[in-house]
């Protein structure tokens, strides 16, 4: 049995009665408004190079009663960061705290089965010569209540499958017995490690929405890792990014969208486009043309700085034309628009359009900025946008 397999256990199990009501008449000065608070968190793998740090400085706060979600590519340290926090592993520097108690630090690390932390996997990790009733009933200790676990599994849309083994139900019922098994015990926290990727599209979208009320009925705060920014856009009410074990950004959906902290955050979240670009004067140069400040008086940049604008994809359009510098490599139908992969030059661009714009596999043309769009300059983020069409046409697809 794998330790992840270990689900945590708190002390009390709750009435299925007393659940709900505690979590709605819970005063918000008596709830720690920071339920889990990690500081300068620094975590490397034994065996690797002492420079090899998995997780570097992370500082991330979670709220009682919040759901959180963790983006990043993959190897970036968002497991690892879910396994600090459960308690299998134990941090190279740094703190954690869960209800205003230290689990883990210089001088202190708190087993798992104490730190009141239930988890949910990719892949259900149920086990198979139980039934539903006894794998939701695993993480209680001898002796416990179980009208919790009546409660959980009609919440859950499982009430009348207590006796089906885990081969009997759908990939979607089996998933809702995970987190039923993991809420069981009354858990603080739920850490949830990509718990929908293995699930058909009806089902997955199904279970994510219900996800933040269920949380909430349980009085449950909670971290989910997913790979999918619509997923952790959608439902959570932050979202952080990871990349190579640092946290770029944590904040609300809509902070993040509007005010990415960097332009990688951008790039993975909102698949935004990154071009070079370079100041001439009081405008910035690119291989689409030529943008300015959004605001006057705005400082402009100059010297050898390298600088990158951060681009939409619906902020550009493309204009089919024989000899065009740019072609269509791919595109993706998306039900109500398209989205096409263009090449110019050593750039490959991302461009969103509406149905109308029906261009097929390699038709050249030009591709430039929407007039009025605005656009982000990294480093500093700055807003900026387009120059009206035609003020700068000769610049458009020429190299800055």
């Amino acid at each position: 049995m794998q330790d992840w397999d270990l689900m945590a256990s708190s002390t009390t199990i709750a009435s299925p009665s007393a659940t709900p009501a505690a979590t709605a008449s819970t005063p918000a000065d008596v709830a720690p408004r920071d339920h889990v608070r990690i500081e300068d968190l620094w975590y490397r793998y034994p065996g690797r190079d002492v420079s090899s740090w998995t997780l570097k400085g992370i500082d991330l706060v979670l709220g009682a009663g919040e759901l959180v979600g963790l983006l990043g590519p993959s190897g970036c340290g968002k497991t690892t960061l879910l396994r600090l926090i459960a308690g299998f592993e134990r941090p190279g520097r740094g703190n954690i705290d869960i209800g205003g108690q230290q689990v883990a630090g210089p001088e202190r690390l708190l087993p798992p089965e104490r730190r009141g932390v239930g988890m949910v996997f990719q892949d259900d990790a149920l086990f198979p010569h139980l039934d539903a009733w006894r794998n939701a009933c695993f993480g209680l200790r001898r002796g416990q209540d179980t009208a919790r676990v009546a409660w959980l599994l009609d919440l859950l849309g499982l009430g009348g499958l207590e006796r089906r083994y885990p081969h009997e139900l759908s990939g979607g019922q089996r998933q809702r017995l995970a987190m039923a098994r993991a809420l069981a015990p009354s858990p603080s926290v739920v850490l949830l490690d990509e718990p929908f990727s293995n699930l058909d599209v009806e089902v997955r979208l199904r279970l994510r929405s219900e996800l933040p009320a269920v949380l909430a009925r349980c009085g449950a705060s909670g971290l989910m890792v997913t790979h999918d920014p619509e997923e952790a856009l959608a439902i959570c009410d932050r979202v952080g990014v990871l990349r190579d074990g640092v946290l770029h950004q944590c904040a609300p959906p809509r902070e993040l969208v509007d005010q990415p902290a960097t332009a990688f955050v951008g790039q993975f979240v909102l698949q935004s486009n990154l071009l070079p670009a370079c100041w001439r004067g009081r405008r910035l140069q690119t291989v689409l043309g030529d943008l300015e400040p959004a605001a006057r008086g705005t400082a402009v940049g100059e010297g050898p700085e390298a600088i990158e604008v951060m681009v939409r994809p619906q902020a550009l359009e493309f204009l089919p034309e024989e000899e065009g510098p740019a072609w269509i490599t791919g595109r993706e139908f998306l039900g109500r628009e398209w989205l096409y992969q263009v090449q110019l030059g050593d750039h490959r661009l991302r461009w969103r359009a509406p149905l109308e714009a029906d261009h097929p596999h390699g038709r050249r043309g030009r591709l430039r900025f929407r007039s009025g769009e605005s656009a982000l300059l990294f480093p500093g983020g700055r807003s900026l946008v387009t120059l009206p069409l035609g003020r700068s046409a000769e610049s458009v697809n020429s190299p800055p």
